[in-house]
């Protein structure tokens, strides 16, 4: 078995679970069907396999390194990135006319699985620069796109984005990067970027990044900031290289994981000429920007259910070999000791790995359907359920993929705290998803503050449905019509609890509302993924033998998603409807 991701699992979520094979009914996607689907994600796999993991801790051993002027890293690096550029995954999702393959968001994230899982660190310059390919396909004007959307797909440039600054993190409105406009139409861009992903490195020609920035004389706030279009050398009219432009490397940062990725901090315009070009509007870059942005969090969320999967592979395989220890009854020190996988308290850190890696995976893969039916099929209602899960999507493979490589290396013991295995490397790389593209926190304040309330709970209501079908899809199975029981009791007052916060919220209220919004992500993402696990174990009772070890895995991790963590989650409803103020009361100097 792939020690990537599990096939079988894949097929299941993309065939049975979202229907896959029906997306050849849109006009865009019906050159596709099953087996052609299934040759792009062979290989996918095989260079994820091939090119990818082979350098996974190499990459990590040596990381970038800024001698002399220059960001070097090691020759597999570049040669991943070679392969994966002349598979056309960069142009994948693109039109044809555009040399793109038009590929359904479903299969590209599934091919994309293989990378994250493979290598995050490498992955991550490729995933970085379709993102900044999609801006500009989006926002950009011709003359622009001429320039750089071609190479951008063909792999010749690589893309980043630029947003975070030495003194402003998150809060994107008291960024100080400064726009001026010049006689040639242009931009004299200045300031400092940092923890800029891919700012520089020697794998392409050309660096594009997508800076934000505040057009001299414009408004303070989000309202006032603009995008730019800011090449590492700027380009004659023919596309060539011409010379460099004011941009430098101020230096490296030296992260906890994803050290294969160089982390760089960026000085735009020290010598007063760092040439820009205004992306559309004046003003409206943060909203440009978040194309880019949602795309990262989806991504984000994907890398670490990713992650958190390839720990869980490595742990099972580990614990299906490891003989330590006997049962708790046998008292007989000559019997044979069992493999640990026998013993209750592994079994319990397998189920828990099995249920927050698979269940994240299955989170992902809606989101990409959901970009499906909202791209392809101008479905409205699909693009508005996306918005309001995007948090979810993000937040909990970010949080749980994690915890999922914690138990993997608690599963090893001592073999999975040394560098000998690759536990605590994917933990590593992992442990930064809760910060990357938006903290949990930020997360939280999005989803409550804003996402849930758009078009008047619109999005809410049309969760709801699509669990109320599942729920009755599932209850015709006795299997699981006392989870069904249990979580539609449970969901009621989950409901009773986002009204009370609503209510508040609508009285202005809102300090005491948001408070707790953390935790409020926290139990929300468990009944949204509960309720995928629902979904999952009716669509593999309709499709399997009541006997298969392999549903009848799934149907335990459904039963373990509802009567555990749904339980746990439940447990914080009345802090929530009470609004409890335990933290937010605290005092700076009583710490």
């Amino acid at each position: 078995m792939s020690r990537l991701v599990a096939e079988r699992d894949l097929e299941f979520l993309l065939y049975q679970v979202f229907g896959a094979e029906k997306l050849s009914q849109y006009p865009r996607y019906r050159d596709y069907d099953r087996e052609s689907f299934g040759h792009i994600l062979a290989t996918a796999k095989g260079i994820a396999e091939d090119y990818f993991l082979p350098h996974f801790q190499k990459a990590d051993a040596h990381e970038p390194q800024f001698i002399d002027g220059t960001v070097s890293t090691i020759a597999e690096t570049k040669v991943a990135w070679q392969q994966f550029a002349a598979t056309g995954l960069l142009s994948a999702r693109h039109d044809y006319e555009r040399g793109g393959m038009q590929l359904p968001a479903l299969i590209h994230m599934a091919c994309n699985a293989y990378f994250m899982a493979a290598n995050p660190a490498s992955a991550a310059y490729p995933f970085l620069t379709s993102a900044a390919a999609n801006v500009i396909q989006a926002f950009a004007c011709a003359e622009q796109q001429r320039l750089f959307l071609s190479p951008l797909l063909s792999g010749r440039f690589a893309g980043t984005m630029a947003l975070t600054e030495p003194d402003v993190g998150s809060s994107l409105g008291d960024l100080t990067s400064k726009a001026l406009p010049h006689s040639d139409g242009s931009y004299r861009i200045k300031g400092q970027k940092m923890y800029i992903s891919g700012g520089d490195h020697d794998l392409t020609e050309n660096i594009v990044h997508l800076v934000l920035a505040r057009i001299d004389g414009a408004p303070t706030g989000v309202k006032g900031i603009s995008l730019f279009i800011v090449p590492k050398f700027r380009l004659h009219d023919d596309g060539s290289l011409a010379q460099r432009n004011d941009v430098q490397l101020a230096g490296l940062l030296h992260k906890m994981g994803y050290r294969g990725t160089t982390s760089t901090v960026l000085s735009f315009g020290e010598r007063d000429d760092c040439h820009g070009y205004l992306v559309g509007e004046a003003g409206q870059g943060l909203s440009y920007m978040f194309k880019m942005m949602n795309e990262a969090r989806i991504g984000v969320g994907l890398g670490a259910a990713m992650i958190g999967y390839r720990g869980y592979l490595e742990s099972l395989a580990y614990a299906k070999d490891r003989p330590q220890g006997r049962a708790p009854s046998n008292k007989d020190p000559a019997s044979k000791p069992l493999a640990i996988i026998e013993h209750a308290d592994v079994k319990r850190m397998l189920l828990q790995q099995k249920t927050y890696v698979e269940g994240s995976l299955a989170l992902c893969l809606l989101a990409a359907r959901l970009v499906d039916d909202h791209e392809a099929n101008n479905d409205e209602d699909a693009g508005l359920l996306l918005d309001l899960l995007t948090p979810i999507v993000k937040s909990y493979p970010s949080w749980y993929g994690p915890k999922a490589n914690d138990l993997g290396i608690q599963v090893l013991g001592g073999a999975g705290y040394i560098r000998e295995y690759p536990l605590e490397q994917l933990y590593r790389d992992n442990r930064l998803n809760p910060i990357h593209e938006g903290t949990h926190g930020i997360q939280s304040l999005d989803l409550l503050g804003r996402k849930l309330w758009q078009q008047q709970g619109r999005g809410q209501k049309l969760l709801m449905q699509r669990i109320q079908a599942t729920l009755q899809q599932a209850q015709q199975y006795p299997q699981l019509q006392p989870l069904c029981a249990q979580y539609s009791q449970s969901l009621q007052k989950f409901m009773q609890t986002l009204l009370t916060l609503g209510a508040a919220l609508q009285q202005g209220k809102v300090e005491q509302s948001l408070a707790n919004s953390a935790v409020f992500l926290d139990v929300m993402s468990q009944y949204v993924v509960a309720w995928l696990w629902l979904e999952m174990a009716h669509h593999g009772l309709q499709s399997c033998a009541a006997d298969d070890p392999w549903l009848q895995g799934k149907l335990q991790a459904a039963r373990y998603q509802i009567e555990w963590e749904i339980a746990l989650a439940e447990a914080q409803l009345p802090q929530l409807q009470s609004f409890n103020d335990s933290w937010a009361s605290m005092q700076r100097d009583w710490f």
